[in-house]
């Protein structure tokens, strides 16, 4: 396994090769006062989390179809009861939503990463994995590559799950609405760490979550369209080739710890349409 990562990850060198953005121009912080921080004349921010309150940040843009990286040095050592999300999102109670969230843990145990794609307001469609790295002892780089076909995770350029336009069978997609980038750090021990049995340890607060690189390769839009074509905008047309079903596959038989389309005694009555192709 060791020599196959090696191969993955020697392969994908020049994925990270982009011009990093700037968060001063990028973002707006949103909530948690000075627990935001933009720093590094606006190349890193770092989110943190107390018991008064958590944090986070917005993109001042919003896209319609995107390639989004964000590298993130998530909180280190017993992060229990934390949830540090990184998210696209369009607002509105039909709204569409494309989900990271690291559910914190016990030192010495795996961050959860869960992942969850919302289409006109419904959800339940979680996929959760483990890593097969520490994510709080560097960056490391989380993109979400979203087109009119193709919804893609992706870690350190290692795609993780492919969620598909199926609209031909009736399962709606992300295509015509717009969404800004998210971040926040928060605290969710009622549910975050083992089903919320394991409580945050205030003790070990402030929280920090660092950032760096952010990187948004979008089509342009304004007055509610889109411009954006395969001919400038290789992202645009792009899906996963015979290496890259590989990786997933790969990540997914020896990473993967939740996929809801295979959870039965969720849907007695069948598995949504989605996961039958």
């Amino acid at each position: 396994m060791a020599s196959i990562l090696l191969h993955l990850t020697s392969s994908l060198l020049l994925v990270f090769v982009a011009s990093a953005g700037n968060f001063y121009r990028d973002v707006d912080i949103t909530w948690g006062n000075d627990r935001a921080k933009i720093v590094g004349n606006g190349q890193a921010l770092k989110l943190s989390l107390d018991k008064a309150s958590g944090s986070g940040f917005q993109s001042k843009s919003e896209y319609l179809f995107a390639k989004i990286d964000m590298q993130i040095k998530l909180v280190p050592g017993n992060s229990a009861g934390t949830v540090t999300t990184y998210y696209l999102s369009s607002q509105g109670p039909t709204h569409d939503e494309i989900d990271f969230e690291f559910l914190g843990n016990l030192s010495g145990d795996p961050y959860t990463l869960h992942t969850n794609v919302f289409t006109q307001g419904k959800g339940n469609r979680e996929q959760q994995f483990h890593l097969w790295f520490d994510p709080t002892k560097d960056f490391h780089t989380y993109s979400i590559l979203w087109n009119p076909q193709h919804v893609i995770f992706l870690v350190d350029g290692i795609p993780i799950r492919d969620f598909k336009n199926q609209e031909r069978i009736g399962v709606p997609f992300p295509n015509n609405q717009a969404m800004r980038v998210y971040s926040s750090l928060w605290d969710a021990e009622d549910w975050a760490t083992r089903g919320g049995l394991v409580k945050t340890d205030w003790t070990k607060a402030p929280f920090i979550a660092s950032y760096q690189n952010f990187i948004a390769d979008t089509c342009n839009w304004s007055s509610g369209t889109s411009s954006c074509s395969s001919s400038n905008k290789a992202w645009f047309r792009q899906e996963l080739d015979s290496i890259s079903l590989k990786r997933l596959r790969w990540v997914q038989k020896n990473y993967m710890i939740y996929n809801y389309c295979t959870d039965y005694k969720r849907f007695p009555g069948g598995v949504p349409p989605e996961c039958r192709t």
